[in-house]
């Protein structure tokens, strides 16, 4: 059992008799009051304010929101989320901060958590995990301790998701050309070539392309196929830690890709294409194979987009081909929380708030809450047959938002399974694809005089040239002596290793 755990399991047994005499949620999901004395003023208090501060928008008016005003009669709060768009999200919470005008509870990303603790902005929660009970009971001690972050609990991670991607494929465009899907590195890169040179949506007009995708996740699960992570990746090979870069297969994984990119069988734009560009490219049958989510296609507000524009189309999941590495659909990081909560410090002034704050984490975790986050209201978004939940249109028109407020997490396939269940074939296909278990997550900070978004660029800038034969890989080995003299890719490494003990996830 190692030190962190220990801490944590002290806490517990302390905690919990602190708890006995609070009167906090020790063991429930909300918190208890004793009944007042006979006679005494009976009018319920006031509905504390809470404000949750998340990256996002799409959330409806608080007066048109159901789960909000269940979550408030509940609990008697008033849960305020505050959804910020795109890239001001950052500026916006710096911005809050700097001014003392701290939000009750934020998102932030691991790096962030490590900083912003270190300047005393954010709650040490270890005292308070006994109080988290229910949370921790639902999502398991391996993803509860993802909010685990510098040696203290200073997030509430949701519980991780299952992978979405795959590659996708147009099967009519296989059936046109009399080709049968791919299983093979050498027959993937034949169909994307003629994807792109036999005219497979039958127009007369050489204007289709084999693969397309953004960046190098174009290519991942063609990584996958020679046992390596995509560029910047960490992961455990034979018990030791190993960069992506590092990896004896990847120089060959390289090459093939370059050979790819030599047929002519890949859209020579998936560097500049934003992810939504790559895949409206696909709708639109300018391209037959994508490296993306499953809900991009097959989701039926999706299949809308794409039939709309190609009625006759057929896209299909296709596992990664067989190569010298094995069959893996490139690399996940499963340490990863979706998200990472974090509450203010100045909440800890508040008693009464911040108990309502853990309150409303573990009625989100509890199975009343979590129908509640997951499919909404009972009569109007879904029916209960035999505890089975059985979804109404309402729930697909009305219930686009709710996963803003799934804090705590869901049960994921078999949230998925519900809201989807005429895609629960390739849900099943998608999750039991092999992986490679990258563990860049635990990485939260850095040793000193590492810039890693440098590192990062230069790695990218480096892999397209290889690939694109702007450099010979020949070269590949110097490249490496670069990473680590100028950009001290062996000080991350050794501190990432050492990141990685403490977790007990490297001997």
């Amino acid at each position: 059992m190692n030190r962190k755990w220990l801490i944590m399991m002290s806490v517990l047994v302390t905690g919990g008799m602190l708890a006995g005499c609070s009167g906090g949620a020790a063991t429930g999901g909300t918190s208890t009051a004793k009944e007042p004395a006979a006679g005494a003023d009976k009018t319920p208090a006031k509905a504390i304010k809470i404000e949750v501060a998340r990256p996002g928008g799409n959330l409806p008016k608080p007066e048109e929101d159901p789960l909000k005003q269940a979550i408030d009669k509940k609990l008697n709060v008033d849960f305020n989320m505050v959804m910020i768009g795109g890239s001001d999200y950052k500026n916006q919470i710096n911005v809050r901060l700097a001014a003392g005008n701290y939000p009750d509870v934020f998102e932030l990303e691991p790096g962030e958590i490590k900083s912003f603790a270190d300047k005393g902005l954010l709650l040490d929660l270890t005292p308070y995990v006994p109080k988290l009970k229910p949370v921790l009971d639902f999502q398991g001690k391996e993803d509860f301790e993802r909010g685990f972050i510098g040696g203290k609990q200073y997030a509430i991670g949701r519980d991780a998701n299952l992978p979405f991607n795959t590659f996708l494929i147009r099967k009519d465009w296989l059936d046109k050309l009399g080709l049968k899907a791919p299983g093979t590195l050498e027959e993937f890169k034949a169909v994307a070539k003629a994807f792109t040179e036999q005219d497979p949506d039958g127009n007369g007009k050489k204007d289709t392309i084999g693969l397309t995708g953004f960046e190098l996740d174009t290519f991942a699960p063609l990584f996958g196929s020679f046992g390596v992570g995509s560029p910047g990746n960490l992961y455990l090979k034979n018990d030791k830690l190993t960069d992506a870069m590092f990896d004896p297969m990847m120089k060959d994984a390289l090459t093939y890709i370059k050979d790819l990119m030599d047929s002519g069988g890949v859209d020579m734009e998936y560097i500049t294409n934003k992810n939504g560009l790559a895949i409206e490219k696909a709708y639109q049958g300018k391209a037959g194979i994508i490296y993306t989510g499953w809900q991009s296609f097959l989701r039926k507000d999706s299949e809308v987009k794409w039939k709309g524009v190609n009625p006759n189309a057929q896209w299909v999941q296709l596992a990664s081909p067989k190569g010298p590495g094995g069959q893996f659909d490139a690399s996940y990081d499963y340490g990863k929380a979706p998200q990472y909560f974090v509450i203010s410090k100045a909440v800890e002034k508040d008693p009464a708030k911040l108990q309502k704050i853990l309150d409303v984490f573990n009625y989100m975790a509890s199975p009343e809450g979590l129908n509640l986050v997951s499919y909404g209201i009972e009569g109007r978004h879904y029916k209960l047959n035999g505890g089975k939940v059985e979804p109404t249109e309402l729930m697909d028109t009305e219930g686009g938002y709710f996963s803003i407020y799934q804090m705590a997490g869901r049960k994921e396939l078999e949230y998925l399974s519900t809201r989807f269940p005429y895609v629960e074939k390739e849900l099943k296909f998608t999750n039991e694809q092999p992986r490679i278990k990258i563990l860049n997550s635990y990485i939260y900070n850095y040793p000193a005089g590492f810039n890693k978004n440098d590192m990062d660029r230069f790695t990218k800038d480096e892999i397209i040239k290889f690939i694109h034969g702007k450099r010979p890989l020949t070269e590949y080995d110097q490249f490496l002596a670069t990473l680590n003299s100028t950009f001290k890719n062996d000080a991350y490494l050794e501190h990432a290793a050492k990141l990685l003990k403490e977790k007990g996830i490297l001997k």
